[in-house]
């Protein structure tokens, strides 16, 4: 799940003028694949059992995280962060298997949510903040934080899963748009090329380089093909908590120059964008939706900065 430090995880790093709130029924134009999504009808939340250790947000309104705990992390929480982020990537892989038309949201929530359980690990989305759900899935024009409920995958519909899970007192968290069906050319390359940005953007993340180098990198690339680059929900740093106060851009800006150090742990998670830069929030107060109903992709990894580059600790089990 990726961050705006200070409301849920976030701040607003460009305050958006035109953000509003977008409620059951709202009234919308047409767009070539699909209309423009509108909420679902909710599904039951998922349980967990008691014995899998949760982390000690679950179901408060606030949460003990970005309040100073330090980047730089300590081998065994390196070592335990290897095992978090296996099991959310190939939670994502499972998941992402399953992306077709006629399957709902909420299914791939199920699957992501029994994965993660059966590999003794917490959906670490699940009553972050009361997020009601185990993973985010957001299709087409929603930007991020889509919750799973009973809408229906279309031919044509790109759809993002983001998965975090928690286990061993450690996060790793993982996200990926994966194709429905026949997919438009335009939208497949915008696919392809977010995950082209994502893969760039971790090559320069490097010890002794400021922290600032993902994002330029990230959107001198995105720019050649005009799409734009999401600005107000960001890439993080991640560990014995979801989000650690370290804030990873991913345009270009001086804002943050943090210096990238071995030990520390953090995601890069580009959204990238046809249309503009303007979105609403929904009355969940959470899924963000483009206002110009232009398609999102984003992809996602948590990295670890070596000695000699980074180690992506969200790579999937070849036989998953």
């Amino acid at each position: 799940m990726n961050c705006v430090p200070g409301v849920h995880c976030r701040q607003q790093i460009n305050p958006n003028p035109n953000v509003e709130k977008l409620g059951l029924g709202a009234s919308m134009v047409g767009m070539a694949t699909r209309a423009p999504l509108t909420p679902g009808t909710p599904t039951p939340i998922r349980t967990v059992p008691k014995q899998i250790p949760r982390p000690e947000y679950v179901w408060k309104d606030t949460v003990q995280e970005a309040m100073g705990e330090p980047f730089v992390q300590t081998p065994e929480t390196i070592e335990a962060m290897r095992e978090a982020s296996k099991i959310a990537a190939n939670a994502l892989q499972v998941a992402g298997a399953a992306v077709a038309p006629g399957v709902t949201t909420d299914e791939l929530d199920r699957i992501a949510h029994e994965y993660m359980l059966d590999h003794g690990a917490y959906p670490s989305c699940l009553g972050y903040r009361n997020f009601p759900k185990s993973v985010c899935v957001s299709l087409n024009e929603i930007v991020c934080h889509g919750i799973p409920d009973t809408t229906v995958i279309q031919d044509g519909d790109i759809v993002n899963i983001d998965v975090t899970a928690f286990k061993n007192g450690v996060h790793g968290d993982t996200n990926a748009t994966f194709l429905a069906g026949n997919v438009s050319e335009e939208h497949r390359l915008l696919v392809e090329r977010t995950k082209e940005a994502t893969m760039r953007g971790i090559k320069a993340a490097k010890p002794g380089r400021q922290i600032n180098v993902i994002g330029r990198v990230i959107e001198s690339y995105a720019r050649r093909f005009g799409y734009s680059v999401v600005e107000d929900f960001t890439g993080h740093g991640i560990g014995t908590t979801f989000h650690n106060g370290l804030v990873v851009l991913h345009f270009d800006s001086e804002r943050y120059t943090n210096e990238l150090v071995p030990g520390m742990t953090l995601t890069v998670e580009p959204m990238l964008n046809l249309g503009g830069l303007d979105y609403e929030i929904w009355e969940d107060d959470w899924t963000v939706q483009n206002t110009d109903h232009q398609f999102s992709a984003q992809f996602e990894h948590t990295i670890l900065i070596t000695e000699d580059g980074n180690e992506i600790l969200t790579l999937p089990d070849e036989n998953i």
